[in-house]
């Protein structure tokens, strides 16, 4: 057996310095170019759209790899330009370097035509609008222009993929991989132009066809209904910047990145920026093994990005990439703080830190929970699950809500009046919104008494009808509270028809937006409301616990946290931001300190913050099979509708759903 030549190419016989010829050359282009039957595709595609079609067909044999037709309707091209429309570097598109540099077509580089002849079969067939019947030109551009049969636009036939080159063709997966690359390819350009109508055909048989509509409709038509019932609109402008699309609710995201499509003027690209600020949006909202779903257009002067990165063209760079950043990013990240409950009315502002901290939340006539029940209900309090600090003047069940919902004391739920103050006041509250419910009895419109006893339990047997005018108010768009199931979800009554609310996520996302606007507004230069502790809470800890709240006290302060060494193995818990009050210290300050330890304490405030704060809201949060009272379960329901992406927990899980009434007449037959 003969040794293989391991020679080195110095040993080699040298060659001399010379031209390659065009075949050659056009074949290491065609490498570049044309990596699999997709890139063919997208190529031919890609010059049908830039030549004004509104009607392009695609027609593919064997995966592409025996047959790529594409016909298109598009402008056509003159028979004396035929062969150059085959000659390497021949274009229409660009003429100079400022072309170049202002390019706003998807195709300028004049390779693709003569990349794909050099390793296929190619026929042109084409037709211009003056011309009297279409001209056709086989093989390359050495070839001769013949008069032919055909509509006004381009048909580009090519055949036998990789013929003259064996070595390439093995390299191809099997024929239904090439294919689903081919077909992905029509997917992409079909979402970036709903005015074009476009067919897909694979050995004789329709596997796609979509007619000429809007950016909604096909955005559903490509990316399933499921992303049609769960996105979100985005059309945002800045200066030469402007976004538009859909982006996917993050309750609706998927286990891998397929569908996922951004554009910039017009051209699909994966970029590593605006895939960084999508996902940066969303990182308060999803699961970091989760993928949010969108089709999104950036659209920009052509001078502010360079297309010309990579012969696929699949790349670009941006002059000024932090700017795009950072316009995507707040683009996207305020699309989704609007919330299902208040997409009817403007999008929510964030909660000022004032607002989640005083007993002053609930503004004007949204004051008053209680005066919305029948004349006749009387509430009673169950024990309250924000802790012992209950007390009889109010200040407990609902007072203590302070970092959850919103922070009302006894005053806020019931028209500004304490449980133990005179009836007056609470009945005069009661008149002003008698009108919206109807009570089971003949009530007066007073209520006898208030009971602030935290030791007793929900009432039993308290109905209230909640009238139509009062669902109307669009106030109130997730309903008021009709009762708890299994301690964890809260069954609510609105319009549309019947609200499940999970308590605990719902409470979770409320107390985050609230750690995450006084945090925020410390960083503007206002002081965290911290809660100093009557009696610090101590407990063991090791050497680097001890250390690391030593080492870290300025990033703790920043947290609201003051966590100081009583000895060695022992630190004790001296404040906690108001917000958590309620919530263990022990557990609170171990979690800092880990996070603090783990990533330091400029990551921890910067980067981790959210996660962090994600955390510390569900150490907080209601935990289930806590008996809320109706009073508290209204109050969640309205913080929800003034917090900003309500509608799921930091983990990306729903909050709340809706059921229609419709939904449940067809349970159970109603009208059948």
């Amino acid at each position: 057996m003969n040794a293989p030549d391991t020679a080195p190419h110095a040993a080699r016989p040298p060659r001399p310095i010379q031209a390659l010829p065009d075949q050659l050359i056009s074949q290491i282009a065609a490498g570049e170019v044309v990596e699999r039957p997709s890139a063919v595709v997208k190529e031919l595609l890609e010059n049908a759209l830039d030549a004004g079609a509104t009607q392009i067909s695609v027609r593919l044999e064997e995966g592409g790899v025996k047959r790529i037709a594409i016909t298109d309707n598009g402008r056509g091209i003159p028979p004396e330009q035929m062969p150059l429309a085959l000659a390497r570097h021949a274009t229409s598109k660009i003429a100079s370097l400022h072309d170049l540099e202002n390019v706003g077509t998807l195709g300028f580089r004049g390779e693709a035509l003569a990349s794909i002849a050099s390793v296929a079969a190619v026929t042109v067939t084409s037709r211009t609008a003056d011309a009297p019947h279409a001209w056709e030109l086989v093989g390359s551009h050495e070839g001769t222009v013949a008069p032919s049969s055909g509509a006004l636009g381009t048909t580009i036939d090519v055949q036998d993929l990789y013929f003259n080159t064996p070595a390439r063709r093995k390299f191809l997966k099997s024929e239904q991989t090439e294919f689903g690359h081919c077909a992905e390819v029509v997917r992409r350009i079909a979402l970036a132009r709903p005015d074009v109508s476009l067919s897909l055909t694979h050995n004789g048989r329709t596997i796609d066809h979509w007619n000429v509509c809007d950016m909604a409709r096909r955005s559903a038509q490509i990316l399933g209904e499921g992303f049609a019932e769960a996105r979100l609109p985005i059309d945002e402008t800045a200066g030469p910047l402007r976004i538009h699309g859909y982006t996917g609710l993050p309750t609706a995201s998927k286990a891998r990145a397929d569908g996922q499509f951004f554009y910039v003027n017009g051209r699909f690209v994966r970029d590593k920026v605006l895939v960084h600020a999508v996902k940066a949006a969303y990182q308060d909202v999803l699961h970091g093994d989760r993928f949010p779903s969108y089709a999104l257009a950036l659209e920009l002067d052509p001078a502010l990005v360079d297309v010309n990165v990579h012969p696929s063209k699949i790349e670009v760079r941006f002059r000024d990439s932090r700017a795009v950043h950072q316009f995507v990013f707040h683009a996207v990240q305020r699309a989704l703080a609007q919330t299902s409950a208040t997409a009817h009315g403007s999008v929510p502002s964030p909660l000022p830190a004032a607002d989640t901290l005083t007993s002053a939340t609930w503004r004007g006539e949204q004051t008053s929970f209680g005066s919305l029940l029948a004349p006749d209900y009387t509430p009673t309090f169950s024990p309250s699950p924000y802790g012992a600090g209950s007390r009889g003047d109010g200040s407990g069940s609902l007072g203590d809500v302070a970092g959850g919902f919103g922070a009302n004391s006894a005053a806020g739920a019931f028209g500004g009046q304490r449980y133990g103050q005179p009836e007056g006041g609470v009945a005069q509250s009661m008149d002003k919104y008698g009108a919206l419910f109807a009570g089971n009895g003949s009530g007066s419109g007073r209520v006898d008494s208030y009971r602030a006893q935290t030791d007793m339990a929900l009432p039993q047997g308290s109905p209230f009808t909640v009238s139509a005018a009062a669902m109307a108010q669009e106030e109130f768009p997730l309903g008021f509270a009709l009762a708890q199931l299994h301690g964890i979800y809260i069954l609510a009554q609105n319009a549309k028809g019947l609200v499940l609310v999970d308590m605990h996520a719902a409470h979770e996302r409320i107390l985050y937006e609230q750690l995450k606007t006084a945090l925020e507004s410390r960083v503007a230069g206002e002081e965290m409301q911290v809660q100093p502790l009557l009696i610090p809470v101590t407990f063991y800890a090791d050497a680097v616990e001890v250390g690391t709240a030593h080492e870290h006290q300025e990033t703790l302060q920043a947290l609201g946290f003051d966590i100081a060494a009583l000895s060695p193995t022992t630190l004790a818990v001296r404040s906690v931001p108001v917000l958590l009050k309620n919530a263990d210290a022990q557990t609170l300050a171990r979690d800092v300190l880990r996070d603090v330890r783990e990533f330091g304490g400029s990551r921890v405030l910067i980067e981790r913050q959210n996660e962090l704060l994600g955390t510390l809201a569900c150490h907080t949060a209601v935990r289930a099979n806590r008996i809320l009272a109706v009073q508290e379960m209204n109050a969640l329901l309205r913080q929800m509708e003034k917090t900003e992406r309500a509608d799921q927990c930091n983990h990306g899980r729903p909050t709340w759903v809706q059921v229609e009434i419709g939904a449940l007449d067809k349970l159970f037959l109603r009208g059948q």
